[in-house]
């Protein structure tokens, strides 16, 4: 336990910071369990005693033999595994017991378990804007656990709401730092951050394409912020991730509007490299020099059956192009 003075304005406060520390005062319970039923037995007979002799001193005996009795069984107490029992005494911090089975301690103890085990928190969909402003909702799943029992007693009220809300701030602070989408992020460059597709890259992880940095983000932030109530992260990941309900059809029509655009630059490339291999074909094999007009003439009709997406119509030329 380390005590920090810091003084602001001319008063000075105290934070009481604890870690935990295995408690001494505990042992096995079997033994404390034993004694107990020891003095139970010797409350019975002391109590039969008075009643039979009418004897004071059996009748002391006798509740003297009960309060024992009470105190060794108030200060037993077992743990399952994956557990531990924050041990105070008056207020003090006496250590932590993680031993499983069938524990007994000094019977003025007060006892606080505490889960150890794996747990996992949704967090529910939220909608939040992205780096460039567009409003999107996404959720997570955080698997976590106590690490740390007596911060987690003595640092937060309810550790297990305190972990809800820092994934929800964490996720937040997470959704705004990146774009949805790379192609957003390289569209509202600007002109001053005219750069290279590899380099916004560098610059700018995507929600949608880098899911695996942006957990790993995500993971890191928690860490940092639920170290105060002694929770680790074990693993976390992104759930649920889309545009919100009133810009998704927007987006829609502008990705397939996208999709559009790169598929017909990829037939008008193909289109040219055919009509290119056609013409020196044509110039290799035949030895067919056609003059300027006739190859734009031939390079029309041919881009333009490769290119259009419907069938072409033969229309056949009985004329020439020369009067």
């Amino acid at each position: 336990m380390t005590m920090q003075d810091h003084s602001a304005s001319g008063l000075s406060t105290i934070k009481v910071r604890v870690d935990d520390h295995p408690a001494v005062l505990v042992g096995s319970g079997y033994v404390a369990l034993l004694l107990a039923l020891t003095f139970l037995v010797l409350t019975v007979w002391c109590a039969y005693g008075a009643f039979m002799h009418a004897s004071t001193w059996s009748l002391l005996c006798a509740l003297l033999s009960l309060v024992v009795t009470i105190l060794f069984g108030s200060s037993i107490y077992s743990l399952q595994p994956n557990e531990s029992a924050v041990l105070t005494l008056f207020g003090a911090y006496a250590g932590t017991d993680s031993a499983p089975g069938l524990r007994a301690t000094v019977p003025l103890f007060k006892i606080a378990k505490v889960s150890q085990r794996v747990r996992y928190h949704e967090c529910g969909k939220l909608k939040v804007n992205d780096l460039i402003g567009n409003p999107i909702e996404i959720g997570a799943v955080v698997v976590w656990r106590v690490d740390n029992s007596a911060k987690a007693i003595f640092q937060i009220d309810d550790y297990a709401d305190f972990v809800g809300a820092q994934t929800e701030s964490a996720l937040r602070h997470i959704a705004g730092r990146h774009p949805y989408d790379f192609d957003e992020a390289v569209t509202h460059a600007g002109p001053d951050q005219a750069v290279s597709h590899d380099k916004v890259a560098a610059r700018t992880l995507s929600l949608r394409e880098s899911g695996d940095q942006v957990t790993n983000e995500l993971i890191v932030e928690l860490k940092e912020r639920l170290a105060v109530a002694g929770v680790t992260i074990n693993e976390a990941w992104i759930n649920h991730l889309a545009y919100a309900p009133e810009i998704a059809p927007v987006m829609l029509r502008r990705q397939q509007a996208s999709a559009v655009i790169a598929a017909r630059k990829l037939v008008v490339s193909g289109a040219v490299d055919i009509v290119k291999e056609a013409l020196d074909k044509l110039k290799e094999q035949t030895d067919i020099d056609l003059d300027p007009e006739r190859k734009a003439a031939m390079v029309s009709n041919l881009l333009v059956v490769l290119v259009s997406d419907k069938d072409a119509t033969p229309v056949v030329n009985t004329g020439t192009l020369y009067a």
